[in-house]
């Protein structure tokens, strides 16, 4: 039986030459895909990206986020997370219908069909919301894997110096009420029946004080770990999660939260959008529709802003 409620930890071990962070994220991944209406292979490519972009960004602090975006040259187009101190991730496809029809040779969603080449690109900036203009760090690397848990592993390796190993992890299964069969022991099972069933994944990171006989070791033990999706299907913990996919090593907790799939938007923001545009738009808007619709690319809210809000827009003298 698999675990319910979303938990992010922290840990470290081998006397702080390792770091780790794991995550359950069925919940949230769950709640990004059905705002999206995302098909089953792009369901998993964005619960991947979810999740690798809130452990990226669970050292966070106050007023930081991170955005993590995979520029992909496959049919999805991009796929974009973007994680904040207080455990609250949100993220969108460009194309959420797109879709393989075909499993891998593992038996699994083809998301490296999905994905192909591209870029990877990792934001970090602080204060952007309230006005404080602080400069953002940017890097970036290729896409190697399209598998993107790889693709995590290769941006830390290349552009923070930090080895690690990246395991993420999205399983889709039918309706709990009817089946509980992996989707690829029924291949002929309707697609449109599919939801995420568990998703989570743990990232395991190597300083710079790590002994190589260590850096051997863990290489060797997570790489004959079960599958994080097996783990947590079978009721694991992330505590447990790690301590399975590290063996024997002992394990030092530092904290625990509960991430959530949570976006910033709200009615007030797009009213502040609107009247961004300008006195001659919105004027235009309230004569042609009497109103206006903004939808957040985030999360798919709509925001329905009626004619009279508008007027009290234009009644606004600062409005340019």
């Amino acid at each position: 039986m698999s675990a319910t409620i979303d938990k992010l930890v922290h840990a470290t071990a081998a006397g702080n030459q390792v770091r780790l962070m794991a995550a359950i994220t069925t919940e949230l991944v769950g709640e990004a895909c059905r705002r999206h209406g995302t098909s089953p292979t792009a369901s998993v490519a964005l619960g991947r990206v979810l999740t690798g972009g809130l452990l990226l960004g669970s050292g966070l602090k106050d007023l930081e986020k991170i955005t993590v975006q995979f520029h992909c040259e496959g049919p999805i187009g991009n796929i974009i997370a973007q994680s904040d101190s207080s455990g609250g991730v949100r993220g969108y496809v460009s194309n959420p219908e797109a879709d393989v029809t075909r499993l891998n040779g593992r038996g699994k969603f083809d998301v490296r069909a999905l994905v192909s080449g591209g870029t990877m690109y990792v934001t970090r900036d602080a204060g952007f919301e309230i006005g404080l203009m602080k400069e953002a760090y940017q890097g970036s690397v290729p896409i190697v894997s399209g598998e993107i848990g790889e693709d995590f592993a290769y941006y830390l390796a290349k552009s923070e110096q930090i080895n690690s190993a990246v395991s993420l992890g999205v399983l889709m299964t039918v309706d709990a009420d009817e089946q509980t069969e992996d989707w690829g022991s029924r291949p002929e099972f309707p697609i449109e029946r599919l939801k995420v069933a568990v998703a989570g994944g743990y990232i395991v990171q190597m300083m710079p004080s790590a002994e190589e006989e260590l850096i051997r070791d863990i290489e060797r033990v997570v790489r004959e770990a079960p599958s994080v999706t097996e783990m947590i299907r079978a009721g694991l913990n992330p505590y447990e999660i790690l301590s399975t996919a590290l063996g024997d090593l002992n394990i030092s907790p530092l904290d625990e939260t509960e991430p959530k799939f949570y976006c910033q938007c709200s009615r007030e923001r797009a009213l502040h959008i609107i009247s961004a545009l300008g006195r001659a738009e919105v004027e235009d808007m309230l004569a042609k529709d009497n109103g206006a619709e903004l939808t957040c690319h985030f999360c798919n809210e709509r925001y329905q802003i009626r004619g009279d809000e508008l007027s009290t827009l234009l009644r606004d003298s600062s409005m340019e």
